[in-house]
């Protein structure tokens, strides 16, 4: 247990926003995942920015880091690219 109320404070913010981040994340994947599921190209180039949008925010809120994001966008662009 906690020996101070802060810590106990800290440790039920940080509870919080762990249930949070973790929801946000696993949202952003399942959209990575149907994107890259997707043989259509215009159904892709369609959803592409909902998802772009979605890896932007998790890097602005620092689930992620923004490197990743944008590793993440660039790896979905050079897969729609190649879609015909």
């Amino acid at each position: 247990m906690a020996n101070h109320a802060s810590a106990d404070k800290r440790y039920r913010q940080s509870e919080r926003r762990r249930l949070h981040n973790k929801y946000y994340a696993k949202t952003t994947r399942n959209a990575i995942r149907a994107l890259r599921n997707t043989t259509d190209k215009g159904t892709a180039e369609a959803n592409a920015p909902k998802v772009y949008a979605m890896i932007d925010k998790l890097a602005k809120i620092g689930v992620i880091h923004k490197n990743k994001a944008a590793n993440l966008k660039s790896g979905l662009a050079v897969y729609i690219n190649k879609l015909s």
